[in-house]
Parts: C-alpha cells; structure tokens; sequence
C-alpha cells in the first residue's frame, strides 16, 4: 500500500535512476566485443601463452578484401597503386601494428580479380577500441575512388547490429492486453513498466562495461528477458487489482491486496528464474557467466518492478482500470449467468479423453524433437551474416578467390619451455618439412615457421580446405593434436592449436559437456522446488517431464530450421549451419523458469479449488479462473522474443524463435493442455505426498495471502499447506 500512497515519490525514485544510470554509462561505458575466452581449453591457453610471450601473434586480425568485376583485374598498374596508397594509410590507422601487402604475401587469387590484405592487432578483439573499429571501415577511399570494391571481414570488422525489431513484440502486447482486458490503461501500465525496468538494466551494463568484459549478446538477451517477464509480472499484479475491483474492493485496499498476493508469488516465479539463470556460472565460461547474471539482474529489476512501480501507476490510475464501456461489457459478459469462458469449456473438453490428449502431445513433441539427435553446436562466423553486411560479402569473396578454409586460418604453437635447443629445432624442421611435402587432403597451405625474439615458440599457420564450421575442420585440429601430441613426449615441445576457429569449436565442445550437468542441477531444482510448493509427488514428476519434452521439441525445431535449413527463407536466415552453441544451455534456463511461473499460477488455483469441490470441478474451476491470465502472459511473452527473429543478427535471430517457440510449446502444450489432462487423470491422488515427507517439510504459502484468508487443505494422507 506504500507505494500507491506515495506513488510520486516512486516513480521519482525510478525516473532519477534512470537518468543517473544514464550519466553514469555515457561517462565510464567501454566498447562490448563478439570475441570469447573459454578458460580451461588448449586454444585459450595457447592465446594467453602467445600474448605473454610473443605479444602481437595472437592479437586480433581484420582482412581487407579488395575486388572487381569478373571481366577485370587487380594486377594493372593504376588498381595496383591505389591499392598500396590504400595499404599505407591503413597501417597509419588507430591500434594497428601491421598491414600485409596482398602482392608480396600472395593473397591475389589467381584470376586476379579479387586480394586481402590482413591488417593485425596487438591486443584481443575485445581490447580494440570503437574508434579502430570505425576507422577501418571508414578506410578504403584511394581504392574505391579507383573502382575498385572494398569489404572488411574478420571479428574486428563485426558490428554489433542493432534494431528497433522489439517494437513490434511491444505493439502486440499493447494489442493483446487491450483486446483481453478491454482497457487502454491495462494496455498501457505493464509496458510502461517493463520499458522502465528494460531501461534501468540495460543502463547498467553500459555502466559495468568499465569494469566487465560483456559480450555483444549480452544486452540483447537481458532486453529480451526484461520486456517479457516485466510485463508478465506487472500483468499478474495488475489483473489480481482488477479481479478486485469488479467484486467492488476499495482501490487502495484492492492495490495492497493485490501486492500482498500476486505480488509474492512474482516474488517466488522470479527467484526460480533468477537461480536458474545464476547458475549458468557453474559452467565456467566467462561469457556465459556474465549473461546469464546480466539477465538474472534483468528478473530482479522486472520483479522490483511489478511491486513499486506497479503499484504506483495504479494508484494513479484509480478506477479507471475497469471503467471503460468496453471493459465494463467485457465484465457483465463474464459475471452473466451461463457464462461459460472459453478456457472452462476447453478444459471440460480435456476430461473426456485425457490419456489420448497426453499421449497425442508426447507423441507430437517427440517428433518435433527428433531433429535434435543430430545437433551440432557452433559459433556464427562472417559466413552467417546477411549478404547486406560487409563482413559476410567479404567471407565469400575470400572463399570465392582462396577456399574456404581461409577464412579460418588455424595457429600451430610449438612452446619450448627455455628456449627451444637445436636437436628440437632440427626434429621438429624435419617434422614440418615431410608435412609440406605431402600435405594432407584436407589441408590447403602450411606456413614457414615464425620464430618469437626470445627463441622458445615458433608459429605455424595451418590453412584447412573447409570453412570454419564445417565438421571437417574440427576432425583436421583433433588429427592435428594427436599428430603433434607425440612433440611433447619425444622432444619436449609443447605444441597447441589455437586460432579463433579452434576457439569456437573448442567453446562449443565445453558447452556440449556442460549440458548434461547443468539440465540435472535443473531438474533437481524443479522437483525440490514443486514438492516444496505443492507438497505433492506426481504434480512435480509431471512438471519436469513436460519440462524436458518442452526444451526437447524447442531443440529439434531450431536444429530443423537453423542447422538443417528447412524454412529459412521464411524466417530470413542468411545460411545454415551448427546450432549456436550457448543457445541450449540458456533455453535451458530460462525456460526453466518461466515453466515454473506458469506450473505455479495454474496448479495453485487447482489446488486451492480442491479443499472446495471433488477432483474434476476443481481442476475445471482452478484452470478457468486462471488459465486467461496465463495465456495473455505467454502471448506476450512469445511476441516480445518473436519481434527479435526479424533481427539480421544471426545471434539475436536464433535466440528470438528459439524462446518463442519454447514459451509457446511449454505454456500452451505443456501447461495448458497435458497438465490438466494429466490432473483429470490422476483425481485425487495429485496431492499424495509420504507422511513422513510431509512432516519434514515446512508450511508455504506463495501467494502471501493473510492466515485468515488462507483455505485449509483437506487432510488426504499427508498434511496441506495453504497456497
């Protein structure tokens, strides 16, 4: 009740927050980067043991690739020219330590008509700072004044894209919550929240930007995350308020209610989404770490915001929430007699078949999921990019003039600890030059040998035949690694492979391995959680199971779509290729606890319905009252992810359908139709729970009502709590 009596003060508090946060970032911010470090790894150490002792090797690279028409060349004298006037006022350019010359490296491709040049780095990719990054796309006047195309490839080039695509989720909500509740102002206050806490989160990570090493995703996910559970929490809150005022509460009171209540269990559903997404630092990649604790921040300032905020907008709106003509008729339709809603005449429909609805949905999810057994996981490269996009016209003219495999170039790192002695030289010379000698068939190139000053690396580039996503590329750097593994034992060369291809697929191999781990830390959480909550054993069982079948299905579609490439000129993807590979570990998460608020709002009114009627009414009656508010969360909640597939970030696009399919087939498969066709199934055996169990557990009430108001469960073999 303190926030909507002092609703000026509230809203004070969040509008200096913002402009504070604001200030702050604008003045401390530092550039985000797509780069990764995946501590652990032989590529990662190779990149740390190559910045310590030969600083500049491993440092970041951007290619400048150069062509013209097919019925021209670069090798005339004037093109010539204008590129080396290029090249010279490259290597003047910020961060830049050196420019390769395309004509003495021998990267002009044989028809002559398309070059690079690789302009090389002294720090990582995350260290070169905006300004760089803009001048060396800004560079190339001298060659394109000559006619000649200019694109930049490589991670320096990527631009981290941004679009205003979440708009179009925002405008749906509107859309669905004025249809649904009749009210503008209803359409209004959750968006309006859920923009302020978007704002207030997205504020400070351009602050911590100073301190954090944040990836170019990482805002785009808390984005993502805040827009759709801050509405859906302001909606919970909001529509309890409304419940209220039509049975004709006073609106102070009704708002304090309504916090008091729905308030506490938006409290419960963002503490399970918040330890879901914290706990994706178990995995132990930096990256990661730091994306899931950003959009955790994002539920916290969601939840924060559906309990002051909140509260503060509907106390200035008063009762205008339900005055409306149009919310006024949608009231007297429902309170009408014979009324029967939509949501109770479809779960009526459930009870006749319920085992053939349940299996019907197992069955259909299975075969959703079945292009999951064949996932494999990646990272994006220039090749995913959308042909508009300058670093993807580059890839493919490179792959065009030189094979693909040069676009990802592989580091041989021969480390002798000390300082490489003649024997290991002369072993390790007699190595390389049998592999010259007979390349194998998967490798284009090897390099000379590059020794570091102090004499203990020498680097060798290894150029495969395939791109860098391609599954023979990861089968060439694991024959590489046994090859060379034998350097060690005999010589006591240290030798790694390194690069930022072997780094992605070394990231994706530790992700792979995480996931089991991280999906049992989840569904010991989900069960210990429910069994908490509903002091029942088949309600959680059921939960999880639906859990697993909902990221299943999720994982199968986006294989389909993504790595197969089925539809994706429908869904406007430049080109397939392995599944993103920290995609499934953060569906995992957070479709984890959005299942779980959906499993609380639905099951809790069922139960709370039991201690009143028989199994079947009260399955009816806890869905219909509930099932409303739930569906409008989830429709929002999918169209908010669903506006980011038309992103032409391959990143942000994958993360966009891949949670709007989730939240779609969890909420509506899932929740809305197997759990009640399961409780119609199980009658009152839903609520069995071991005495002995029972006893051990301590009495819950997530929904923060009063001890008078709170209803008594009947006593069916175990103890109830009210919920």
């Amino acid at each position: 009740m303190w926030c909507s009596r002092h609703r000026r003060v509230v809203v004070a508090v969040w509008l200096v927050a913002i402009v504070g946060l604001a200030v702050l970032g604008e003045s401390v911010k530092k550039p985000t980067s797509s780069s990764v470090t995946i501590p652990g790894t032989q590529s990662q150490q190779a990149l740390d043991l190559l910045d310590k002792q030969f600083p500049g090797a491993g440092g970041a690279q951007a290619q400048v690739v150069f062509s013209v028409p097919s019925s021209e060349t670069l090798t005339g004298s004037s093109d010539r020219q204008a590129i080396e006037t290029t090249l010279t006022q490259l290597r003047k350019l910020p961060q830049v330590v050196s420019v390769t010359d395309p004509f003495q490296a021998g990267t002009v491709s044989k028809n002559g008509r398309i070059a690079f040049a690789v302009v090389a780095y002294p720090v990582a990719v995350a260290d070169v700072s905006s300004h760089a990054v803009n001048a060396l796309l800004a560079s190339g006047g001298p060659a394109k004044a000559a006619g000649i195309t200019v694109n930049f490839g490589g991670q320096v080039a990527q631009a981290s894209t941004k679009s205003d695509t979440e708009v179009v989720g925002i405008i749906v909500a509107f859309l669905v919550l004025l249809i649904g509740f009749g009210s503008v102002i209803v359409g209004i206050l959750p968006l309006v929240t859920a923009i302020a806490g978007v704002a207030v989160t997205n504020l400070a990570l351009v602050a911590l930007t100073a301190t954090v090493s944040e990836s170019s995703t990482t805002s785009v996910l808390a984005t993502m995350i805040g827009l759709a559970v801050g509405v859906d929490y302001s909606l919970f809150v909001l529509n309890r308020h409304r419940q209220q005022l039509v049975e004709g509460v006073d609106v102070r009171e009704s708002i304090g209610r309504a916090v008091a209540t729905s308030g506490a269990s938006v409290c419960f559903a963002g503490t399970t989404v918040l330890i879901a997404l914290a706990a994706l630092s178990i995995v132990r990649v930096p990256f990661l770490t730091v994306m899931g604790l950003a959009a955790a921040g994002a539920v916290v300032v969601a939840v924060l915001g559906a309990i002051t905020l909140m509260p503060a907008l509907l106390g200035f709106a008063g009762g205008r929430i339900t005055s409306s003509r149009w919310a006024q008729r949608k009231i007297a339709k429902a309170s009408a007699p014979g009324y029967r809603s939509l949501s109770r005449r479809y779960v009526t429909a459930l009870k006749r078949a319920p085992i053939v609805v349940v299996l019907a949905a197992v069955i259909l999810l299975l075969a959703v999921a079945s292009p999951f057994r064949h996932m494999r996981l990646g990272l994006p490269d220039g090749g995913s990019q959308p042909t508009s996009q300058t670093t993807r016209r580059a890839y493919d003219l490179i792959s065009e003039g030189f094979g693909p495999g040069v676009n990802g170039p592989l580091l041989v790192v021969v480390y002798g600890p000390g300082g490489i002695t003649p024997e290991q030289k002369q072993a390790f010379t007699t190595f390389y030059d049998q592999q010259r000698a007979h390349l194998p068939s998967d490798v284009a190139q090897i390099s000379a040998p590059t020794p570091n000053p102090a004499g203990d690396i020498l680097l060798v580039t290894v150029v495969p035949k395939t791109g860098p996503n391609d599954p023979a590329t990861t089968t060439l750097i694991n024959k590489i690694r046994k090859a060379v593994a034998k350097g060690k034992t005999e010589y006591g060369l240290q030798t790694y492979v390194t690069g930022q291809t072997a780094l992605n697929i070394d990231t994706s191999a530790k992700l792979s391995s995480a996931l089991p781990t991280y999906l049992a830390i989840i569904i010991v959480l989900c069960v210990v959680l429910l069994i908490f909550v509903f002091r029942s054993i088949l309600v959680p069982v059921t939960a999880v199971v639906g859990y697993v079948l909902s990221v299943l299905a999720t994982l199968g579609a986006v294989t389909f779509v993504f790595q197969k490439g089925h539809l994706k000129g429908v869904f406007g993807i430049a080109s397939s290729g392995p599944v993103l590979s920290f995609l499934p570990i953060i569906l995992l998460g957070i479709l984890f606890g959005l299942a779980m608020d959906y499993e609380v709002f639905l099951e809790s009114r069922m139960r709370e319905e039991s201690s009143r009627e028989n199994p079947t009414a009260a399955v009816i009656d806890g869905y219909a009252e509930s099932a409303k508010v739930v569906a409008s969360a989830a429709i929002i909640m999918i169209s908010v992810f669903a506006s980011f597939i038309f992103s032409s970030d391959p990143t942000t696009k994958s993360f966009g359908f891949a949670l709007a399919l989730g939240v779609l087939i969890d909420a509506f498969v899932i929740r809305m139709t197997v759990v009640p066709a399961t409780m119609h199934i199980y009658g009152r055996s839903a609520w069995w729970l071991p005495r002995w169990l029972a006893k051990l557990l301590p009495e819950v009430n997530i929904e923060g009502a009063p001890d008078d108001e709170a209803i008594p469960m009947p006593a069916t073999g175990a103890a109830r709590s009210p919920v």
